[in-house]
């Protein structure tokens, strides 16, 4: 018999902020500056849904670390100055929140400084303040379970009871590795076909979400 939800935890770049199209356009930017030929696409499949130690580490080992140093510091002043000029929430999202009568919660590769400033660039903040957590409390980040048993843990909550709003790859792969039922945001960049798996339902308009979370 499967355990009515008890935890809602949901990622933040591209499910609560829209901030993955930023993302891409500047790691394409980026990798043509410093030597790595990006197409969109390739970008999402490599860097989207990973933390940003994890992205630092694939760009080392591709480039060398002196490069990784400068793409890190440039795509971070880049991404602030974004941010501060372009970010939304992702559409509906608001909507979706103020219908929500369950728990929630946020568990992102992204660092606290980041979220911080994404989230109270578009007034989420307030909504979860206290109960966000980052890659960087955990040894390994998406796709490996761990950050969203941390989350769960910290909340009180099993593993079982929980369900993840993700819109990643590595982030949909890291909720069923814990564990966790899926709710896979298929209204941002990455594919829909690339989020399909076991326990997961697939969804594109994030209005649709409370009614969803009544279903799984």
């Amino acid at each position: 018999m499967i355990k009515p939800v008890e935890l809602v935890i949901f990622d933040c770049d591209g499910v609560l902020v829209d901030t993955e199209r930023i993302a891409v356009r500047l790691q394409v930017a980026l990798g043509a500056e410093l030597g790595w030929a990006l197409s969109e696409a390739e970008a999402v499949e490599r860097f989207i849904g990973r933390s940003h130690a994890a992205i630092r580490d694939l760009v080392a080992e591709r480039l060398g670390e002196e490069v990784a140093d400068t793409w890190h510091e440039r795509f971070e002043a880049r991404h602030r100055v974004a941010v501060d000029t372009e970010l939304g929430a992702v559409d509906g999202l608001p909507e979706a929140l103020d219908a929500l009568t369950l728990p929630t919660c946020v568990a992102s590769g992204g660092s606290h400084e980041k979220m911080r400033h994404t989230l109270g660039r578009t007034g989420l903040y307030e909504r979860f303040e206290g109960r966000i957590f980052s890659a960087t409390e955990v040894a390994r980040g998406k796709p490996a379970p761990d950050l969203f048993l941390h989350a769960a843990r910290r909340m009180g909550v099993d593993p079982g009871v929980c369900v993840v709003v993700e819109d990643s790859v590595p982030g949909v792969r890291a909720a069923r590795a814990a564990g966790m039922r899926v709710l896979a945001y298929a209204g941002g960049i990455t594919p829909a076909g690339n989020l399909e798996g076991p326990g997961t339902t697939v969804f594109d308009d994030m209005r649709k979400l409370p009614g969803l979370l009544a279903g799984v």
